[in-house]
């Protein structure tokens, strides 16, 4: 559009800098601030620059603070133990991951309680799971698992799994993609989940490592499926956030380094 009208002559959409005053405006029109973490808030496990100044600022401002954040490793309360360890005091009820954001999922859409959840992923994911009351098993335990593939070899799995929920994992190996395969390819009605489909993230402060994505993206190859997604940028998450925080309208989403608010400073 901007390209048609630069050719036929005519001016493009209005477009302009935020300085101090628009910044202000900005920010006294927005009841709530949701941050993503990972590369906004720290990178690894350094706290990025200006942080704790526009959190404390908003605070004062009365403004409502809510960290969303797609890596899945950790749970609420672990996340909330990060956020203290970095100087910065975050209730677990203001954090939301992609791990308990799968939870959520299966809990608002009736997941049968005698159905069990396999996990390729980590601790945060089978926290969350175990919180909301499902069965689950997976995770750094069949890290440790090895298969040796030989003639006549039949895969084992448990065929009460109902669901699959596929998140960023250390421990990711061949034993882990072929369980998570053969409950999605052969157990009737099995929920394929992904936590997210980044494709790498900030793991460490000294470079980007493979994300959720690379994982999610092995197992759907196998089944030849693509998984319903729950994390950012998933319209389930975006309504579940706006459902709880309803009374906050309107809110503004920041995804990148929060500089909107440094103006202010």
């Amino acid at each position: 559009m901007m390209a048609e009208a630069l050719d036929n002559g005519l001016p493009g959409p209005a477009c302009c800098l935020l300085t101090a005053v628009t910044a202000r405006s900005l920010v006294d029109s927005i009841d709530a601030f949701l941050f993503d973490c990972d590369g906004v808030i720290w990178k690894g496990d350094k706290l990025i620059e200006g942080v704790p100044e526009t959190m404390e600022l908003l605070r004062k401002m009365g403004k409502k603070l809510v960290f969303v954040t797609n890596n899945s490793r950790k749970s609420r309360r672990q996340y909330s133990k990060k956020f203290r360890a970095l100087g910065l005091e975050v209730a677990e009820e203001e954090i939301f991951t992609s791990s308990f954001a799968a939870a959520m999922f299966l809990q608002l859409n009736n997941f049968p309680p005698e159905k069990k959840v396999y996990v390729v992923g980590e601790d945060g994911i089978l926290e969350e799971l175990k919180l909301a009351g499902f069965e689950c098993f997976g995770g750094p335990e069949d890290g440790k698992k090895n298969i040796k593939l030989e003639a006549d070899f039949y895969f084992e799995h448990d065929k009460s799994v109902g669901a699959v929920i596929v998140g960023l994992d250390q421990y990711f190996n061949y034993y882990k993609m072929q369980y998570a395969r053969a409950c999605i390819s052969e157990n009737p009605g099995c929920l394929f989940i992904a936590t997210n489909h980044d494709p790498t993230g900030h793991m460490t402060s000294a470079q980007e490592w493979p994300g959720a994505g690379t994982m999610v993206a092995a197992v759907s190859c196998s089944v030849q499926k693509e998984p319903v997604v729950v994390g950012k940028p998933s319209s389930f998450l975006m309504d579940f956030l706006l459902k709880r925080f309803a009374e906050c309208l309107p809110l503004l989403l920041l995804l990148f380094k929060i500089q909107i608010v440094v103006l202010l400073l």
